[in-house]
């Protein structure tokens, strides 16, 4: 199994064997106080002040690294990268399962991308649009992968996030109502769970 955590905005700590990855930790996004973390590893989608503000992550030292990663190289835009830059993907595998967290993806994946990405048990994908893809899009992506676990991340609640992106139910309403499960701030992610989008709580 791995623990999944949302922090607000695209940021999540990831935990397999008392080993915590944390991904894409933030400053000035509206609404949030900015992430201060301890982890064992860090890692950023692109280095924009939203995805790669490490300055408040202490890393610790000396635990057996339990995660394989695989990283897909993509754009933040849909022209190549030439409006907003690059973006990574990453899976990460531990416990007989595997997460992937898309960044600020801003276009549907190629069928090569596909399978340098593989099988995935859950996808934590962005779905407020202006900036990255947005609903629709989102669900087509996360359908292209297959995984039956789709994690929301990157939108607008409230007074929450920035002010231009799409809010949550823009994504879930393209989605069966029985399909949306609400969940607390953490997921345990296993093998064989029900096909659902999982909307997390933020951490508090």
């Amino acid at each position: 199994m791995m623990k999944i955590t949302w922090l607000g905005h695209s940021c999540f700590m990831l935990e397999a064997g008392g080993f915590r990855v944390l991904l894409d930790p933030y400053h000035e996004v509206r609404g949030l106080p900015d992430v201060h973390a301890e982890a064992d590893a860090v890692y950023c989608s692109h280095d924009h002040f939203d995805h790669g503000y490490t300055d408040n992550v202490r890393l610790t030292t000396g635990k057996e690294n339990p995660f394989t990663v695989v990283e897909v190289r993509t754009f933040h835009d849909g022209q190549g990268g030439k409006l907003r830059g690059d973006n990574v993907i990453r899976k990460f595998t531990a416990n007989g399962v595997s997460a992937a967290h898309f960044g600020d993806l801003g276009h549907p994946l190629s069928p090569e991308q596909l399978a340098a990405l593989g099988p995935c048990d859950a996808v934590l994908i962005p779905v407020g649009g202006f900036y990255t893809i947005g609903g629709a899009e989102a669900k087509a992506v996360a359908d292209a992968v297959g995984a039956p676990v789709v994690i929301p991340m990157h939108y607008r609640d409230g007074e929450i996030g920035f002010d231009v992106l799409g809010v949550l139910d823009d994504f879930t309403g393209l989605y069966p109502p029985e399909q949306v499960k609400r969940h607390g701030s953490v997921l345990t992610l296993e093998k064989g769970m029900e096909k659902q989008v999982a909307v997390l709580e933020i951490a508090k």
